[in-house]
């Protein structure tokens, strides 16, 4: 599955940066969403239902994302979605699906705050001008 889809969501976890051996920025987070059920009875407690995803961000989108994302701020991503089904152990049977979402662009709902936007400046192409 290669589906671009775009949530809004909580970061769920403190994102992870690192840089690979060959020289690759990587950031990565878990980001919940979450909706109310409709139950057809205004005086039924509304269940709600919640989404994980593993969003992934590489390069530049990774290194700004490290930057200026931290746990339970409220975002939105848009990017590649790919569905994988995992197993821990043979043995114990542990399995499921992991939904992971490859970002192409995320930033911060301003439905719930402001932010001030900062511009990049691009090292690599100002010094091969």
């Amino acid at each position: 599955m290669n589906d671009i889809i775009t949530v809004s969501g909580v970061v769920a976890t403190d994102p992870r940066h690192l840089v690979t051996d060959e020289g690759l920025s990587v950031t990565s987070f878990r980001l919940v969403t979450s909706s109310i059920a409709d139950q057809g009875d205004a005086r039924a407690r509304p269940r709600t239902s919640s989404n994980w995803y593993t969003v992934t961000a590489y390069r530049q989108l990774a290194s700004n994302v490290a930057g200026c994302v931290s746990r339970g701020d409220p975002l939105l991503v848009s990017g590649r979605l790919r569905v994988r089904e995992w197993s821990d152990d043979e043995e114990e049977g542990d399995c499921g699906v992991c939904a992971e979402i490859e970002a192409d662009a995320l930033g911060h709902d301003l439905g719930w705050g402001s932010a001030a936007f900062v511009r990049t400046v691009d090292v690599s192409s100002a010094t091969a001008a």
